[in-house]
């Protein structure tokens, strides 16, 4: 079996720090998209190898391999099943009523959230022994996915957890996590990486334009790579604020109707700041068309949140982003539709 890949390199120091606090509950928060589930992962892998001796994880022991193809049994990761396929981060070997709930979660539409049973399957879990003897850890990611009576559920185990058991929570905000949640954790905050740190991993993974979608990205690398998958390189980017312009939504062929919103959103935040004379966070200055108009701008922004709060309706995508698409083109004209102009188009199936 292969080791796991490399650490990456700015989450190296929050490492060592999360090793040395030993803490039976830890909360890793940070921005998205800078390495919270990578960082839980290697505390998880730190604590579960089996080296005897030298620095840990050691990546090459069977708990190491273990660990690395996802088939630790002293591993539990409980995430949204929307997420599963792309954290590869299968329920526990042999886990049973896992693999039954996500028989049964196959026949709808996955998830975004973690339910109060599968909590309640893994707080039953902790509550065995090990079977490598090297304790067990319990992952929860994102942790704000949990609803209200799974976080409830949760609590008494975050207070007095199982002897040998570690439970790491990750989340972005700290603060859309119940405060009792938040009061029972110990935290590491991560921060984006500098600059030249980034820049240097994505040229390592052959990003070309990196400077470019680092910026799209708002600095987070993995981000960079999320919309790398969706279809957008250097130039694909840099051409959507003229395409948005003309009216031109042939820009966003092939994209989901979120990455679209997350964009568009963007957009709409960098013609404000630059008409309020600020610099553009998220494209390159001479990308963006000018004489927008403020209000139309302003509008459309709100239009954006709203369907950005509603992001599991189920939109007719193809009219949706036509729509909002139209509502930007607008802001460049002197008719700007109003705020709430344009939403009986944002056609639902």
């Amino acid at each position: 079996m292969s080791a796991a890949p490399p650490l990456l390199p700015w989450l190296v120091a929050p490492l060592e720090r999360a090793a040395a606090l030993r803490a039976h509950a830890l909360l890793i928060h940070g921005p998205e998209g800078v390495g919270q589930f990578e960082l839980a992962l290697a505390l998880a892998q730190h604590g579960l190898c089996e080296a005897e001796s030298g620095p840990r994880p050691c990546g090459q022991c069977a708990g190491c391999r273990l660990l690395a193809s996802r088939a630790h049994p002293d591993l539990r990761v409980l995430a949204p099943a929307a997420l599963r396929d792309a954290l590869g981060a299968a329920a526990a070997a042999g886990d049973d009523e896992a693999d039954d709930g996500a028989v049964k979660a196959a026949k709808a539409k996955p998830s975004r959230e973690i339910r109060v049973d599968e909590v309640r399957q893994a707080i039953d879990w902790t509550r065995t022994t090990a079977t490598r003897g090297r304790g067990k850890v319990l992952m929860l990611h994102p942790a704000q996915a949990m609803n209200t009576v799974a976080a409830n559920a949760l609590l008494k185990t975050l207070e007095e957890p199982p002897a040998g058991v570690r439970l790491l929570l990750t989340c972005a905000d700290p603060d859309a996590l119940l405060p009792t949640i938040r009061s029972r954790c110990q935290r590491i905050a991560l921060a984006l990486p500098a600059r030249d740190a980034a820049m240097a991993w994505l040229q390592s993974q052959g990003v070309a334009g990196a400077d470019v979608l680092l910026a799209a990205a708002g600095g987070r690398p993995q981000e960079v790579l999320a919309l790398r998958a969706d279809g957008f390189d250097a130039e694909r980017w840099q051409r959507v604020p003229g395409a948005v312009a003309r009216g031109d939504a042939g820009v966003f062929a092939g994209c989901s109707v979120e990455r679209v919103v997350d964009v568009l959103h963007k957009l709409a935040h960098d013609l404000l700041v630059v008409g309020a004379g600020a610099a553009p966070r998220f494209f390159s200055a001479g990308s963006l068309p000018g004489g927008a108009s403020m209000p139309a701008l302003a509008a459309w922004a709100k239009t954006l949140q709203r369907v950005a709060r509603h992001a599991e309706h189920p939109w007719h995508a193809p009219l949706l982003i036509e729509s909002l698409v139209a509502q930007g083109r607008g802001c460049f004209t002197t008719s700007a539709p109003r705020g709430r102009a344009g939403t009986a188009t944002l056609a639902a199936r």
